[in-house]
């Protein structure tokens, strides 16, 4: 049986992943496929192995960019409910890998459970946040991590706990190709003061970030000690265009896609702002988000 036939439920070809990215930019990919269950997941990724297919996982899509070629082999995106649960026991939360980040804290808001609230207004999915350590400027989500199931390219299912995880600035050790579910060590709180955290985090990124733009988040890195938004600035970037894209006056390490940006637009416009930054202040800013 062909690598069609055999997923032909839950395959598309050629579908463009403009739709799932922030920035709604991209090309198609060769092979789209949607697991209904952990084991036809597995399935998947072993006939993808199997006949050399290069697999991608697709999360919220908020730091991504697609270029406008789109990718080739296959890409698969997590929407199933089975991977998409969240359950609370004391001041444990255990998460599906493709459950939203924002649907975790709401719940673990609302079982005054303490944590999570400091990641208020990150998108994207729970797989997503861990791989790429998200967080901001109180806290980071791999602090609360107390152990995580991972699936591997050749379609081993492994547990890593604590002593194996190690999580960075804005990177993790989870390397893995796909992040089936983590758990998390959460704290009992007050909930009024849990809300009142949760509110001025939001208020604060919502007043700061071009939130309702087409965007990918932070474009780039922070360096050690600096902000990349501030060396943007210095060098009076805001609002700098190339094509339909353009460095965002509300915040500079965003850049918003007017509506008729390509891709090529994004990645010519990034090029300007490193070669500016290196010229002007000798620093090297690398990418935070991913380009397929």
């Amino acid at each position: 049986m062909s690598f069609l036939e055999e997923f032909h439920d839950i395959l598309k070809r050629d579908e463009p992943l403009a739709p799932y990215t922030w920035m709604k930019l991209g090309g198609p990919v060769q092979y789209f496929l949607e697991p209904r269950s952990v084991e036809e997941l597995v399935a998947v990724v072993k006939a993808c192995a199997a006949q050399q297919i290069t697999v991608r996982v697709l999360g919220g899509g908020s730091n991504l960019l697609v270029r406008d070629e789109g990718v080739s082999g296959a890409v698969i995106k997590l929407t199933h409910e089975a991977f998409q649960h969240i359950k609370i026991e004391g001041t444990t939360l255990v998460a599906g890998g493709g459950a939203l980040l924002s649907n975790a804290i709401s719940q673990a808001v609302k079982a005054s459970l303490a944590g999570f609230e400091n990641l208020a207004g990150i998108p994207g999915t729970i797989g997503g946040a861990l791989r790429g350590n998200a967080g901001g400027r109180n806290g980071d989500i791999g602090q609360y991590v107390s152990s995580v199931k991972v699936l591997t390219i050749d379609g081993e299912i492994i547990d890593r706990s604590d002593d194996e995880l190690s999580f960075g600035y804005r990177q993790s050790n989870l390397t893995e190709l796909i992040i089936l579910e983590a758990t998390f060590r959460l704290i009992a709180d007050a909930p009024d003061e849990i809300v009142r955290r949760l509110r001025k985090t939001w208020i604060m990124k919502k007043s700061s970030q071009p939130l309702a733009a087409q965007s990918a988040g932070c474009i780039f890195k922070n360096p050690r000690g600096l902000s990349a938004g501030s060396l943007i600035e210095q060098a009076n970037l805001k609002g700098t265009r190339v094509g339909g894209a353009e460095i965002s006056e509300r915040h500079a390490n965003f850049i918003v896609s007017n509506g008729n940006a390509s891709s090529a637009d994004v990645l010519r416009l990034m090029d300007l702002v490193r070669s500016k930054i290196s010229e002007q202040f000798a620093v090297d800013l690398e990418s935070e988000i991913q380009i397929w």
